[in-house]
Parts: structure tokens; sequence; C-alpha cells
């Protein structure tokens, strides 16, 4: 009986608090279908990773093929090739990210003229929402070889024209720059927001002492900012597969493949490119499970070392 009464309560007070937010429930209904129809729904294509899949056969009549594929990505040498390319562009990434944001957040924050900094601030925040269509044209022209901007300058100073867009090395350079230069004002964001949330009597304190700007950077602002810098990191270490597919697929060509093509690359090349519809779904696959761990171990790391949590 007393279970009863308490029970009774319980799921009245639920009911109740139901239909008290039942528009703010219903609101939630267009995001979850949204996410079922373009997330979930296309997972039931995973099916092609099992199979030697057909278009005109379709899922049903495709011979089933077990794990063939995914020993076969295993055996070819592209795949070591195209992953280490992937690791080395997304380590850049994620490496120049961390830190140039970083420093222009510290000096951006020395800035006292209020209107020169909010100007600043609002031209390094463009790039950010700008399509990669639109920045690798820019990129086309600005680096060309013949007449781009930055081989006229380095013609004019003697040196040598630079074929960004089409030697290996430069390419995986041009990359990273490139991103560092669209995203850098965006990320500055949360450094900024960290900064003005630093009690201004710790300076205060520091100035009495007779510590100079440099001074209280080094001990006060850094050590303040630095469990943020961890907290992004880490979780930065789940995007270490995902160097950029908009972006290599905009600017990169055959020339640049051995050095330049990522797993996602490869994957589009090899699965719809040239029709190797499970061979491509098997290595994407395999990149998602790979990439989910990196994303648990990267959330646990946090939660330890910076005591960072969402659940």
């Amino acid at each position: 009986m007393p279970q009863t009464a308490t029970a009774r309560p319980t799921v009245s007070r639920r009911k109740s608090y139901f239909r008290k937010h039942t528009i703010l429930y219903a609101m939630l209904l267009p995001p979850i279908l949204f996410a079922f129809i373009f997330s979930y729904l296309p997972m039931a294509g995973l099916v092609m990773a099992f199979q030697d899949y057909q278009p005109w056969t379709g899922f049903t009549r495709s011979e089933w093929v077990g794990l063939e594929h995914f020993k076969l990505i295993f055996t070819l040498p592209d795949t070591i090739q195209v992953t280490f390319n992937t690791l080395v562009i997304a380590v850049g990434k994620i490496a120049a990210n961390m830190v140039v944001p970083f420093i222009f957040a510290l000096l951006l924050n020395e800035v006292r003229h209020v209107g020169y900094k909010r100007t600043v601030q609002t031209l390094v925040y463009l790039p950010h929402f700008m399509n990669w269509v639109i920045i690798g044209g820019i990129l086309m022209d600005v680096l060309s070889p013949s007449g781009g901007l930055i081989n006229r300058g380095m013609s004019m100073l003697g040196v040598e024209p630079v074929f960004f867009l089409g030697e290996g090395g430069w390419f995986r350079f041009t990359m990273i720059a490139s991103d560092v230069w669209k995203e850098f004002g965006f990320s500055t964001i949360v450094y900024l927001a960290a900064l003005a949330g630093i009690n201004p009597s710790l300076y205060e304190a520091a100035e009495a002492d007779g510590a100079n700007r440099w001074k209280q950077t080094v001990y006060i602002t850094i050590p303040m900012l630095m469990p943020i810098m961890i907290v992004l990191g880490t979780l930065s270490l789940g995007n270490v597969l995902n160097a950029g597919f908009e972006q290599i697929l905009t600017l990169y060509s055959p020339l640049v493949y051995e050095k330049g093509d990522i797993i996602d690359t490869y994957v589009y090349r090899m699965g719809l490119v040239s029709g190797q519809y499970s061979f491509g779904t098997a290595f994407g696959l395999l990149k998602s499970i790979v990439s989910c761990l990196f994303i648990i171990a990267a959330y646990r790391l946090a939660y330890r070392y910076a005591n960072y949590r969402v659940f």
C-alpha cells in the first residue's frame, strides 16, 4: 500500500509536467526526425560492407561475402599511405588550431582600443562562414604558380615559384595553413570567453606586487587558460581521422594523390568514382569504428585530467 501511494503521485507529477511542457517536447520532434532520416536511416546501407553489392540486384539479392572487404583493406598498400596522409594532415591541423587561436586571443586581449578590437574580431571570424568551394577558388587564384599573388611576391624577392597545390609536401602545408586561416578566428571565441572569466582581482594583486603585463600573462593568464586548452585538445583527438573531406576534395588533384589523399577522399574515389560500393562502405565503416573509439578515449581523458563531462 505505501508503495502504491508513493507511485501514484509520482506518475501524476510526470503527467502534469509533460502536459505543462507539451510545446517544448513538440519542438524536439523536427530535429529528432531530421537526425533519424538523414543520420540513422542511411545506416541501413552499411549492409553493403558485407556484400558484393551490385546496384542492379539490390541489397536483397547481392551476394554475401562476410568480412572479405575488410580483409582486403589490410592487404592494400594504399591503406597505409592514405592512413598516414590522414594522420599527418589531421594532427597538423589539430596542433595548429590549438596554438594559433591561443596566441591570437592573448594578443587580442592586450588591445585596449575597443573599436579596433571588435573590428579585428569580426574580420577574423568571417572566413569561418565561407564554404570550402569559395575558399578553394580563392586559393587556386592566389597560389597559382603562374601569376598568383603569392608567387608574384616571391618572384619579386628572387624566390622560385612554388606549385602549392601540385607538390605533395607543399600541398599538406597548404591544407593545414588554409584550415587554420579559416577557423582560428572562430576558435578564438572560446579563449576570449575564458579570458573574460578570469577574476580581475588577480591582476590587481599582481600589479600591486610589481608584476608587469608579461609576468601577469605568464603567471595568471596562461595558467587560467590551460584547463580549457586541455579540454579542447583532448576532445579534438576524436577528429584525428577527419582531415577535412570537403577541403581536400576541392583542392587536390592526381598530382598530389600520393601525399594528399586521405581516407575520406580515398573512400569517395573507390566507392563512388570507381563503382566499388562495398569496398568503399567497408573502409568508411572501419574508419567510423576507429573514430568512435578515439572519441570515447578523448572523452575519458578530458574527464580525468580536466574534469570535463557532458553527462
